[in-house]
Parts: C-alpha cells; structure tokens; sequence
C-alpha cells in the first residue's frame, strides 16, 4: 500500500508532534507516525518532567506552540503551572493539538527502509499491524530521536563522545505511589531544602558532594545491603501536581547504554529495573514520607539523552554555547547549559553560557548535508557532542519541532529542498509564529 502526503512526520515525541501540528497549520497535508501508542515521547512515555529552564528573567526565549502546551497543560491540571506537569495529562494536550489541526495519526509503527532517488527521500516504508506501508512525502521530517530514517536513507552520522563513542548514560524513570508529601516536606526543611507540595524536588550527584548527609544515607544503604557501591551516585524526584501523593524519579543512571541498539534498549529495561527496586526500598528505609510508599509505574520508555546525531549543513557545538552564539537563519533559542551525563562512570559536567545571555541553534542544523527531501528534528539534529548536551532539554526540541515542521510545508509547497528554502523569509515566519520568543532580535 502506497500513501500520498505533503509532510511525514516520523515520530510523535516531543518534536515529532509539534512538527505535525506546525506543518498541518501550514496547509500540509501530513501524517505523523510513532513506534508507541501515545505522543510527547520522554515528556510523557519516558515521565521526563519538569520542563527545564527557558525563560531569561519573565522573557520567553520559546513561545508558539510549546507555550500553547503549556498553558494547555497548566489548565488541564489544578495545582499544576505547566513547567512541573502531569506527564499522563499531557498526552491528551497532545494528542487534542493533533488531531484538531488535521494531522493523520498512525501508532505502533516503526520506519523500516528508506526509498532515495538521486539523493532525495523519495518515500519511507513502514511496518505495524497491518502489515508493510509505504509513505510518499513532498517532504520528510524526522523526529525518531535517534535519526532512524536518516540513517536509513544514508545521511551520515555521529554519535558518541570523540574520544570514544560512548554516548551519554541514560535513565529509566519511575514513579512511586502512598508518599506522605507532608512528612517528605518537613524532612526536606529540616536539611534546608524548600519547597512545598505539589512542589517538592530532591537531587543529588555524589561527585559533587553538595549534600553531605545525603552521602551518609547512601553510605548507610551500601552497608546495609540495599545498595551496592555507586549505584545511587546520581538520585533525583520531583512530586507530580494532579498526583497527590506521588514522585516521580530521574534514575537509575544506567551507563554504556546507545539507544539506537535494541540490545543496549533491552539491557536498560532489565537492569533499570532491577537497579529501581533497590531504589524503592532505599526511600522507604531512610527518607521520611516514603514508608508506606509503593512502586506505581516505571517508564516504557528508556530515558535516552543522546544517540546518533545527524551530520547537516552546520554542526551546533559547545563553543556555540560558551559564547552565547546567534545566527541569521536562527530556529531555535535556549539558555540550558552544556549538560553531560558521563558515558562510563558517576558524574556530570555542567557549563553555562554567559549570564543573562542565550545561544541560537540554526535551521542549518536540521538540514542533512547529502539527503533532499528530508529535515530532521529535536534531540538528533546537527551537533558535536558537548552541543547536543544543551540542545536536547523539551523547549528547545519543541521550537525545533515546530522550525521544522513550517519549512516541511514550505518544501512540500514550493516543491524545493529544505535547504534552498529562503532563510530569511523562514526566521520571519517563526518570528511571528513566537518560536524564537519574545526577545529582541540580536545582532548578528
């Protein structure tokens, strides 16, 4: 079976959907297809909530249609202010954005081969339960995370730290249920921690020693069995608005992990699994509120921070972060800091870009540097190591998202290649669109 669209979103994460709904708006026609059964990907599959920072004081460096997300969401939850949100919630925000701006939804599907003719994507296959598809697209938007149709298509990649390949470690988030958020509260202040529900958030990197009674708590636990040598070196939960009583968690740290190989997928699953009960029973021997706590839910989605990474017409670096750098075809905003999760070991390094200052990531990155027909979207986009540690958070893959998904309709429409798209008349559409915030534009 061969399908026609103008667009073709490939996944329906954090990227993936509001690419959809930018190109729909548009007056694409457009299908957006995902390997799970709902959208938002890490935010909502993987609970990868809150949202992290995008805002310079009470100025917005990402608004359209991420800051209609927000709102939705905030709304759509009583004690919620859409920055810690009810990732459950959110897939119906989502999903409502979808489905009203016209967009051809398609679960439980996975890209399997990639038809290019004379260097351009010409169509992608796909397979689910009924059986082989193949979609035929003016333009393709690749929102995979992990560059899948890229790769298939033969653009080129990168993935890995240089040095060694190894990509940074990932998560496996889970939520435990029964929390006595009172207790947890003034347990936290007695440490000097603040914070009140639903807003609770405890994090702590052993590297860093920023606790020391924290350290003594794990300590205690390798002695007393529950956990083994470094297993808990980075700990982390938030509590949920809309959830009383739950917490939600930003771990284990599972190392060695490349989410583009099924068995380094697999092997997170089993062995985050395994690493998340001896963290249940760590919160009920030794933090208050937890005692009568129970495990509710853990992710089916493994939390990859980087995998492959799509070689395109400009390579975002950590250089680009420390110098806050701007670009004339500008998609996106961000003030999130160069943030690596080491590949092998405990630790992160953390750099930020100037005080008070933001970088820019250009639309060139979303450009493939030997395959037409064909944008790619979010966490995989054009980046050296240490760039796509900044770039990955979910403001920044949404403006990337919805950057991408208006040239798609563009390309579709004018029937060119994404990257003869006129730049400038793109930056003044995202501008009006709100992608790039309510900054004054900067010199360039």
């Amino acid at each position: 079976m061969i399908r026609s669209y103008d667009v073709v979103v490939a996944g329906g994460g954090t990227a993936g959907s509001v690419a959809a709904i930018a190109a729909a708006r548009e007056g694409a026609r457009v299908l957006c297809f995902e390997q799970f059964g709902g959208l938002g990907g890490t935010s909502t599959l993987g609970l990868v909530t809150p949202l992290m920072p995008f805002r310079l004081g009470d100025r917005w460096l990402v608004r359209g249609i991420h800051e209609e997300i927000v709102e939705a969401t905030r709304r759509a939850c009583d004690d919620g202010d859409g920055i810690f949100f009810n990732p459950e919630r959110l897939k119906y925000v989502l999903e409502d954005l979808v489905t009203e701006a016209g967009v051809e939804l398609l679960y439980h599907t996975f890209a399997t081969a990639a038809h290019v003719e004379n260097g351009r994507l010409m169509a992608v296959e796909a397979h689910n339960k009924s059986g082989r598809q193949t979609f035929e697209a003016g333009c393709f938007v690749d929102a995979t995370g992990d560059a899948d149709v890229a790769a298939l298509a033969g653009a080129a990649f990168a993935s890995g730290r240089p040095e060694d390949g190894l990509n940074q470690s990932a998560s496996l988030r889970f939520i435990m249920a029964g929390v006595d958020w009172k207790a947890l509260a003034d347990w936290l202040h007695e440490r000097g921690l603040g914070g009140n529900p639903p807003h609770l958030h405890l994090g702590f990197t052993r590297e860093r020693e920023v606790y020391p009674w924290m350290e003594e708590l794990l300590e205690r636990a390798v002695t007393d069995g529950v956990f083994v040598d470094d297993e808990a070196g980075y700990f982390q939960f938030f509590t949920l608005p809309g959830r009383p009583g739950e917490a939600i968690f930003n771990c284990p740290r599972l190392l060695r992990i490349n989410g583009a190989r099924a068995e380094d997928l697999t092997r997170a699953q089993v062995e985050g699994r395994r690493l998340i009960q001896r963290l249940v029973e760590f919160c009920r021997r030794y933090i208050a509120g937890f005692e009568n706590a129970w495990l509710a839910w853990t992710a089916p989605m493994v939390g990859v921070r980087e995998s492959r990474r799509v070689i395109g017409e400009y390579t975002f670096s950590g250089e680009d972060v420390r110098t806050a750098a701007k670009f004339p075809d500008a998609a996106a905003r961000s003030c999130y800091p160069i943030d690596i999760h080491q590949p092998d070991r405990a630790g992160t390094i953390i750099v930020h870009p100037p005080a008070g200052d933001w970088y820019e990531i250009p639309y060139r990155c979303m450009v493939p540097e030997k395959v037409d027909g064909l944008l790619v979207a979010g966490r995989c986009v054009s980046s050296t190591f240490e760039g796509q540690s900044a770039l990955r958070i979910i403001p920044t893959c949404r403006a990337l998202g919805q950057a991408a998904g208006v040239a798609a309709a563009w390309a579709a429409r004018h029937g060119l290649p994404p990257r003869k798209l006129d730049h400038c008349a793109l930056r003044a559409r995202w501008e009006a669109l709100g992608v790039l915030g309510d900054l004054d534009p900067a010199p360039v």
